[in-house]
């Protein structure tokens, strides 16, 4: 399969001239069919399941998907739709929040660097390290409970930070492990109208915050945040996806594509047994046939 056209729109490939603005929340490509494209996402996800198979039994590479995006972009019902019908047994989900004091005891890394996906299997990380960049850049008060010494939190700590994230990902790539990263770009008036759905229908109540709220009047921090962690940290190793989210089964759809581009750049196949494994199933086969 040729790589997705669709994936490839949004893949940011020359990050020293990305901005934020040059991707409208609204966009389609040109789509104009929610069943087409949905028909479309479900032979994505056929193709991830049969691609994620052969990864799981080769047992050779990883991949490690990254989910960033201001709340009520979607991030939870992305991860259900493009993984849905995956086997569960090479997949893990991780969410990030709040970090807890035995984290906050270790480096910015550390709790994400645990929770890395095995050989064979896919990891979804929903949040990420880079809150470290994000929340942590808009809110720089919370560097005080990192207990770092005084030279790591000068006027370099955010170019340090991409730095150490650039590296930290090549290395991965290195050793095995495909990144991806999804910013869900979803437009401010679009957040809005999808905390209101939460306060409106009780179903969805227990979805909102009100810290969503007062984070949402740090907005223009946020999208500047975004755009110079981008802009710093997407890389050939490591691209960044910025994916309209105003209509989230576009999302989902350009989504699906990029990670099964992912997956086919690995080439994962089945293994192949040698001589002396295929004569121990012969074995198995006779000891079955005699056993009745």
């Amino acid at each position: 399969m040729k790589k997705s056209r669709l994936a490839e729109r949004y893949r940011v490939t020359r990050p020293d001239s990305f901005r934020l603005k040059s991707v409208d929340p609204d966009d389609c490509a040109g789509l104009q069919s929610e069943e087409k494209a949905h028909a479309r996402l479900v032979e994505g996800v056929e193709r991830i399941s049969e691609l994620q198979a052969r990864l799981y039994a080769e047992h050779k590479w990883s991949l490690l998907l990254v989910i960033q995006a201001m709340d009520a972009a979607g991030k939870d019902s992305l991860i259900k739709h493009v993984m849905t019908g995956i086997n569960p047994q090479g997949t893990v989900v991780e969410a990030f929040k709040q970090p807890s004091t035995e984290e906050l005891n270790h480096d910015f890394l550390w709790r994400c660097q645990v929770k890395l996906p095995s050989n064979g299997h896919i990891g979804i990380f929903n949040r990420s390290y880079y809150e470290e960049v994000l929340v942590v850049r808009v809110h720089p008060e919370y560097l005080e409970a990192q207990h770092l010494p005084d030279k790591s939190t000068g006027k370099d700590i955010w170019k340090n930070r991409f730095k150490d994230i650039r590296n930290w990902e090549q290395y991965l790539s290195r050793n095995g492990t495909a990144v991806r990263k999804f910013f869900l770009h979803v437009s401010k008036g679009e957040q809005k109208k999808r905390f209101l759905s939460r306060l409106d229908e009780p179903d969805k109540n227990w979805k909102f915050s009100e810290a969503d709220v007062k984070e949402r009047a740090h907005w223009k921090q946020y999208m500047n945040a975004y755009e110079d962690m981008i802009r710093n940290t997407s890389t050939d190793a490591a691209p960044w996806y910025v994916v309209p989210a105003n209509n989230k089964w576009f999302t989902r759809l350009v989504v699906a594509e990029a990670v099964v581009d992912a997956l086919e750049s690995l080439d994962p196949k089945f293994p192949v047994l040698d001589a002396k494994h295929k004569r121990e199933l012969a074995a198995a086969r006779r000891a079955l046939t005699r056993q009745g």
